[in-house]
């Protein structure tokens, strides 16, 4: 309950007041009647279902978003996960462009892939293939609407576990991995410019 500064378990409940201990060992007491009156987040649902929820995003730079040539799909392809994937893709491209016609001295004709979209396939693989990832409930990687930060890639997922030390660290273990990948794909990540940044262009 927001309102109240009240976020944790329920230990005691009396007639007048409901005690709730906060994670941070804080006590919050709440009026009884004000849980009829108000609304508030019940933790048990999602401590029931054994998954905890994921939703967070790596932001692109929109500049570092291009077709990918031919040297590039050869390099993606040495990535196991993705070899099967690249193989059929670059395959039914194939076929499709030559039944086109597509004049491929120019790379916006046609059909081709783009580093984006074989990296998002790679991160989805990649959660799939996680097994701290609860594979029984939704999980999917989604491209936000471009902004003033880049383009978001949202990964949404659920862990295998719903304790919150345990989540963290599968959390952080996902982004460190995904995070040190995006230069593999040649994207960036975006990055507010900062003070060394400045003093670079001086320089």
């Amino acid at each position: 309950m927001d309102r109240f500064g009240a976020d944790g378990d329920v230990i005691d409940i009396s007639l007048s007041t409901i005690k709730v201990q906060n994670w941070d060992k804080t006590i919050s007491m709440i009026p009884t009647y004000m849980f009829t009156a108000d609304s508030f987040k019940n933790w048990r649902g999602m401590e029931e279902s054994g998954g905890r929820r994921v939703k967070r995003a790596i932001n692109l730079k929109i500049a570092s978003v291009r077709f990918c040539d031919r040297e590039m799909v050869n390099r993606f392809s040495k990535i196991q996960m993705l070899s099967d994937y690249l193989k059929e893709k670059d395959r039914d491209i194939e076929m499709y462009n030559q039944e086109s016609n597509a004049d491929k001295s120019y790379p916006i004709n046609g059909r081709h892939l783009t580093n984006l979209g074989v990296f998002r396939e790679y991160a989805t693989r990649y959660l799939r293939n996680n097994e701290h990832c609860n594979q029984n409930m939704t999980m999917m990687v989604r491209q936000l609407a471009p902004g003033v930060e880049g383009i978001p890639v949202e990964m949404y997922f659920f862990t295998s576990t719903t304790n919150w030390v345990e989540y963290e660290g599968i959390q952080a273990d996902v982004f460190d991995h995904l995070l040190a990948s995006v230069g593999l794909f040649d994207l960036e990540v975006f990055e507010k410019p900062t003070g060394t940044d400045f003093q670079k262009l001086v320089n």
